[in-house]
């Protein structure tokens, strides 16, 4: 009875993916509990869906579920563990709907362990054991589980696929060496291995070697990160102290100003007011002087006048100035006027230093390389003579000007067959491969025009999305409509602003990663940027409706 109240609890205990005991038990949110590792790894293989299912309910998710421990449940789980809790009989051990079955299983399939390479077959533990047990069997090759084995066998002569082929680079049965592969290099399949073995530990050298080199260069952008820091910290704080210096100088000299102004004018009314002072005396003496006078000339007696009359003596001479100059308000003018021409000046030094100081801080480039341009002129410096190639064009587009315009015609154009050509869209790239900096202008009329950049190896043939700019990740596409612009890449539109124009151009950084559309005109305004890594050369690419060109530009 113990024992099968065990078997109970090992079914509701056990996990529905994996069949086995609980580990680490979740719960996702429609209520069920699976083993942290078996429905992570579900939910990895939906992932590329947008859409999660519960394996159990089939409950849809939009979102990933979020994956909560079950404290409780593990809890239990632990507990009855120590009880005798053991996994369900056998149940574990039968095949799921991603597992690889046993070939030899009849009725309900077992899950495989082991495959062999030479019998082409999956075995399960008990119908494996032969190969242990059997001298012949056990030189045998056992590998893990796998789906693939049919992938050995000759679709030709349904024979096991031991050869390989190197002129063909492919691996053949025995009796195709005899046919379609007569004459040809051929070498065992495990001497090309062990070639290709020697290839690939070099491959694995290169790429450690590379990591090892990457991870250098993350440290020294590390230490550049703290040094730009460092550095931005001390620029401001020098600045902050010769600025507050500068403040502390404007300062001195106001007050040294204010300090010579106020000096001079005391000195000034000092000596006005001593000249007032003397004026005033001489004022009372000429009264005093006219008063006597004046009595004198109402003396009757005539002799007593004349004995009174003083000598007749001229006025003496004033020491001060006969008449005082009085100028007009402008005491201290000119020291306004000398300020204000200092601050003119310095403002104007300010100016010309604070442009310096801008192109300064603006020009700091950590990787040392150079930054995308900022004027036509400066895009003008990379500009590359571009033309198109004939063999690339579809059958319906008309070249001219030397290859450098194409235009889409209602017939069919006399071009030779070429495996280059594109077949259904009406597209053509560039003969020149594009690397470093290169800048060049698309002028274009008539219906929509696609500017690209593209690798040369996007598919040519057909109307599928792996041959169409902007339908696939070969390639990085600005559409222009008459007053409209649409970003594509890998089938995803991103809208655009921006004034519209006949004339597109381009600027590309191959080695920075770097991409960037302008709608060219007067000026030049930023369509779109694109920063990536480019694994491989561009060719300017154009998709078209009515005529586009592209221009040379000086």
């Amino acid at each position: 009875m113990a024992q099968q109240g065990n078997q109970l609890d090992s079914v509701k205990f056990s996990c529905s993916i994996c069949l086995d005991i609980l580990k680490d038990p979740v719960t996702i949110p429609c209520g069920h509990n699976y083993c942290m590792n078996c429905i992570k790894t579900c939910l990895d293989e939906e992932d590329h869906r947008g859409v999660h299912t519960c394996p159990l309910c089939r409950e849809t998710f939009m979102t990933r579920p979020v994956l909560v421990r079950n404290s409780m449940l593990a809890e239990l789980v632990e507990d009855l563990k120590k009880t005798g809790l053991q996994a369900a009989p056998a149940d574990h051990c039968y095949a799921g709907p991603e597992d690889v079955t046993c070939d030899f299983c009849t009725g309900r399939k077992v899950k495989a362990v082991k495959s062999c390479l030479i019998c082409l077959v999956s075995y399960c533990e008990k119908h494996l054991q032969p190969h242990y047990d059997v001298a012949q069997l056990k030189k045998h090759k056992l590998v893990d589980p796998s789906n693939k084995l049919q992938e050995n066998i000759c679709s030709l002569h349904d024979e096991v696929m031991k050869i390989f082929c190197r002129t063909d680079q492919q691996s053949i049965c025995y009796l195709c060496t005899m046919d379609e592969h007569k004459g040809h290099e051929t070498v065992s399949a495990a001497a090309e291995r062990c070639e290709k073995q020697k290839e690939l530990e070099v491959s694995r050298q290169q790429i450690q070697q590379r990591i090892q080199d990457r991870e250098k260069d993350v440290e020294l952008l590390q230490q550049e990160v703290e040094d730009i820091n460092v550095s931005a910290d001390k620029a401001v704080e020098d600045s902050e102290k010769t600025f507050n210096e500068v403040i502390r100088l404007l300062q001195k000299s106001s007050s040294d100003v204010k300090q010579q102004v106020r000096s001079q004018q005391e000195q000034e009314v000092s000596r006005v007011k001593d000249l007032q002072e003397k004026l005033q005396q001489e004022i009372t003496d000429l009264k005093r002087r006219d008063a006597e006078l004046e009595q004198l000339s109402h003396t009757e007696n005539h002799n007593q006048f004349l004995h009174n009359y003083p000598s007749p003596a001229p006025l003496s001479g004033s020491t001060l100035s006969p008449s005082i100059q009085i100028r007009p308000l402008r005491y201290f003018e000119d020291v306004t006027a000398a300020v204000s021409e200092t601050r003119e000046k310095l403002q104007d030094l300010l100016r010309e230093t604070w442009t310096n100081i801008s192109l300064s801080v603006a020009e700091v480039d950590v990787l040392l390389s150079e930054p995308e341009p900022k004027t036509r002129d400066g895009f003008l410096k990379y500009s590359c003579n571009i033309t198109l190639d004939p063999d690339t064009a579809n059958s319906y587009l008309l070249l001219s000007k030397g290859n450098r315009k194409v235009t889409v015609m209602k017939e069919i154009q006399s071009f030779s067959h070429h495996p280059d050509r594109f077949s259904y869209w009406f597209q053509v790239l560039s003969k020149e491969g594009l690397t470093g900096r290169c800048y060049w202008e698309v002028e274009w009329r008539g219906g929509a025009v696609c500017v690209a950049v593209v690798y040369k190896n996007i598919s040519r043939k057909g109307n599928s999305d792996d041959s169409g700019f902007g339908y696939n990740n070969k390639c990085w596409t600005l559409r222009c409509d008459t007053d409209t612009y649409t970003f594509w890449y890998n089938n995803i539109q991103t809208p655009v602003s921006g004034p519209p124009s006949s004339r597109v151009g381009v600027y590309l950084d191959h080695r920075a990663g770097l991409l960037s559309f302008y709608s060219v005109s007067e000026t030049m305004t930023l369509l779109h940027r694109v920063q990536t890594s480019f694994t491989q050369p561009l060719h300017a690419g154009l998709s078209l409706r009515g005529s586009a060109e592209l221009v040379k530009v000086k």
